[in-house]
């Protein structure tokens, strides 16, 4: 399996596209941001090609896309600058276990607004969510 389902985006929700090859992690982070805001994941994929065929093909638009660098097939480090052009407006987050300082400085360059690691600041980034959401509603 290589996507998710689309849901329909809710007006005032904050749409999000989530990119992240353990289906556990997914669960759980969905479930775990959901709790915390008024989020809908609008679509998911496990790989680099599954994202850029939602990306390009389902039109949906995102408020937020969060995105894994090491995936079972492909790299969240070639998706960041393709996510940037197909929605510009959305925020691009990298959520990853391997967030050093070099790593966050060439996530930035390619188009990442915020980088974030999975074993220590996912307090920061549901703030930033929160921070995303107040200023969508």
């Amino acid at each position: 399996m290589s996507t998710v389902p689309v849901i329909d985006p809710t007006p005032g929700t904050l749409n999000c596209f989530l990119v992240e090859d353990s289906p556990l992690i997914r669960e759980n982070l969905v479930a775990t941001l959901q709790e915390m805001l008024d989020l809908a994941v609008v679509g998911q994929a496990e790989d680099e090609a599954a994202a850029l065929r939602w990306l390009h093909d389902e039109a949906v638009p995102c408020d937020l896309l969060i995105i894994d660098l090491f995936l079972k097939r492909g790299s969240g480090m070639s998706l960041l600058p393709k996510a940037r052009l197909l929605q510009p407006e959305a925020k691009l987050i990298v959520l990853t276990n391997y967030a050093t300082a070099d790593m966050r400085q060439r996530c930035e360059q390619l188009g990442a607004d915020r980088v974030f690691d999975k074993s220590s600041e996912l307090d920061e980034l549901i703030a930033y969510c929160l921070e995303l959401a107040a200023t969508k509603a």
